[in-house]
């Protein structure tokens, strides 16, 4: 049979849309027991399946009743129970004896009452950061107020009540395009609803976007919204005065991006053109009313943006530093001056050069601005606009415009050295202000963004090869270091594709220096295929179990007189050789020069017992396992790399 749920209700947020459907879809095949399929519009939540079986399989049941010494009238009660005769009971042993005993058959229930029975509260544990009550206080919680719900197995409604609500087999169309209400099947679903100006599918309302005559910039973020916001969505193409292109491309673009959910135009060469393309949840505009409903709320929004760049000019940057002092950062660490004074002993500290520190003082002015008051999306681009516009070195300049780069794992890290520097001041005087005050990330809480600032330092020294001591500029705080050995181990598994135990290998041999990381990764990424790195890998990890379990954490240092003839002294003479070698070459060189070891410890481990009897001869060979664990776990810890034979085992 087939299956068809659909909520329908007031317009969802579109970012909550996703999010939503991962739950449905994952909730829905577990109740119905095949994969289910979801689709989404702003005023509807779909959830479809195919091949749901009619009903369970039956099953059976042993029941237990009263010993086989009880009386036969307690016999006889336990049978007349089950609706059976005494004789034909069994008989089952369990931990305390015999016991009377039958095998009931249990019919498989119903899949349309299984259905029946769950979806009100599957529905309702949805799980949206916020839900509210419509039909009075103490009811049932959503996103938005329900107002239909079609629900079908086969040909049937399945019959359950949410608010008032019951399913149905009738659907409602676009607000105002559609019918508000009609019947539906599974089989005509989709189509009666694009009789009624409902496009369900996301996939084909974003083409529907994307078929527009004019060359717009391709803002998937932006162009997913949309889609998410419209049932019809239908784009239209506007214009504005030339005379506004005076202003940056950036303050434009972000007036209709952010303000106005407009896509902006460009030429072939990247230069914005007074135009915008604008989506309406309608199927055309025949007048030109909406477009020039768009335009005008536009002109206005650009000549507010427009008084605002005029207005700040009359007092530059360098003139608003000491402003800042009346801007709180946070409560307990003070204002936005007393951060920018930090982010500068900062970049002294990161090594920066003047413009790094002119940047560094000026980074935050742009706060002040009405610009950014109005718009504050534009924070830090407007300080670099402003910087420019008056006279700033472009270096400083351009460091203000990129500091708070970048805002994601797809985004790029600032393009300059200054504006490294001072991204790193900005990101990192924040995290330790926040920890050195309790401000910890929890769950889904972070406030401040610190998730995000962490890894955007990690992205940004890696990504330009920086070697900077991270670990000495976090504090000693215990709690911050762990808290970016989680981003960094984050950052080089599932960002960089580094396999997981060849990135516990390397971190537990020191994360302070990420460049540094990042080249002792790629060395153990080329050697690892080799034919001795694992099985050499296999051996240290027998040499840690050997050391922990004797409890041996001494550095005594190897006595040769005590060593035999041998596997024994020759693994050690060839330790030393190895070690020579290995101080002087490159991560890939040394990664092979260790794993040739292997012959020599495989024959070690083979011939001689490390537990000797005599007590000297013992430490002694303790003391050699440890001397070449120390020596070699510089690079990476080896006993983290899984081998195969470990993943057999496992």
């Amino acid at each position: 049979m087939n299956f068809l749920l659909e909520i329908g209700a007031e317009e969802i947020p579109d970012h909550m849309i996703e999010p939503a459907l991962e739950y449905l879809k994952t909730e829905c095949s577990k109740l119905l027991r095949v994969e289910a399929r979801v689709d989404a519009t702003p005023r509807r939540l779909v959830v479809r399946a195919e091949n749901v079986i009619e009903r369970e399989a039956d099953s059976e049941e042993l029941v237990t009743g009263p010993s086989v010494s009880a009386p036969a009238p307690a016999v006889a009660g336990f049978a007349k129970k089950l609706g059976v005769n005494a004789e034909q009971l069994g008989r089952t042993t369990g931990a305390k004896g015999e016991y009377y005993s039958f095998v009931r058959k249990v019919p498989g229930r119903l899949m349309r009452d299984i259905i029946a029975g769950s979806l009100a509260e599957l529905i309702l544990k949805t799980p949206f950061p916020k839900t509210m009550y419509w039909a009075g206080k103490g009811s049932e919680r959503f996103i938005r107020p329900i107002r239909w719900i079609v629900a079908l197995l086969g040909g049937d409604v399945v019959p359950f009540t949410i608010a008032h609500v019951s399913a149905s087999n009738v659907s409602s169309g676009h607000r105002t395009l559609g019918q508000k209400w009609f019947p539906v099947t599974y089989e005509d679903y989709e189509q009666k609803l694009l009789d009624n100006f409902v496009i369900l599918s996301a996939d084909d309302r974003y083409k529907r976007i994307r078929e527009c005559p004019v060359h717009y910039v391709c803002d998937r973020p932006l162009l997913r919204t949309l889609t998410n916001i419209t049932e019809y969505p239908t784009p239209i193409v506007g214009r504005f005065d030339e005379e506004f292109l005076a202003l940056p491309k950036e303050v434009l673009s972000t007036v209709m991006r952010y303000h106005q959910k407009y896509l902006s135009v460009e030429s072939e060469d990247g230069k914005l053109l007074p135009e915008f393309v604008a989506v309406m949840n309608l199927d055309a505009d025949r007048d030109g009313l909406i477009r020039r409903g768009n335009e005008r709320v536009l002109r206005a929004r650009f000549n507010d943006a427009r008084f605002f760049w005029n207005a700040d000019q009359k007092k530059p940057l360098a003139q608003r530093v000491e402003d800042l002092a009346h801007v709180t950062f946070q409560a307990k660490l003070g204002s936005y001056l007393d951060k920018t004074r930090r982010m500068q002993a900062l970049v002294n500290e990161l090594g920066g050069d003047a413009h790094s520190l002119r940047a560094a003082e000026l980074s935050k002015t742009d706060l002040t601005t009405e610009l950014v008051k109005e718009f504050t999306e534009l924070q830090g681009v407007v300080g670099g606009l402003y910087a420019r516009a008056q006279g700033e070195p472009e270096e400083v300049a351009r460091a203000i415009y990129e500091h708070y780069k970048p805002v994601s794992m797809e985004d790029s890290i600032p393009a300059t050295h200054e504006g490294r520097i001072v991204a790193l001041a900005d990101k990192l005087d924040t995290l330790r202000g926040c920890f050195q005050i309790g401000l910890i990330p929890s769950g889904s809480k972070d406030p401040f963004a610190l998730r995000r600032a962490a890894q955007g330092v990690v992205k940004i020294i890696v990504e330009s090869g920086m070697t900077i001591d991270l670990k000495g500029l976090l504090g000693r705080d215990a709690k911050l270091e762990e808290f970016f050995l989680d981003r960094i181990r984050t950052y080089f598994r599932d960002i960089r594709g580094f396999k997981y135990d060849e990135v516990n290998a390397v971190l537990s041999s020191g994360w302070s220096n990420l460049a540094d990381v990042e080249k002792r990764l790629q060395a153990i990424q080329i050697v690892r295929p080799t034919p001795d790195f694992e099985p050499v890998a296999a051996s240290f990890k027998r040499i840690s179990n050997i050391l922990k379990q004797a409890q041996f954490e001494s550095d005594a240092k190897v006595n040769p007189a005590l060593l035999e003839e041998g596997p024994e002294n020759d693994l050690f003479t060839t330790y030393l050789v190895t070690s020579q070698r290995v101080a002087r070459a490159d991560y890939v060189t040394a990664l092979e020069t260790i794993a040739a070891l292997r012959p020599f410890v495989d024959l070690f481990f083979d011939k001689v017992l490390v537990n000797a009897k005599d007590e000297q001869v013992r430490a002694n060979r303790l003391a050699l396992l440890s001397s070449m664990r120390r020596e070699f776990s510089t690079i990476a810890d080896f006993s983290e790399i899984i081998t195969i034979s470990q993943e057999t085992k496992e």
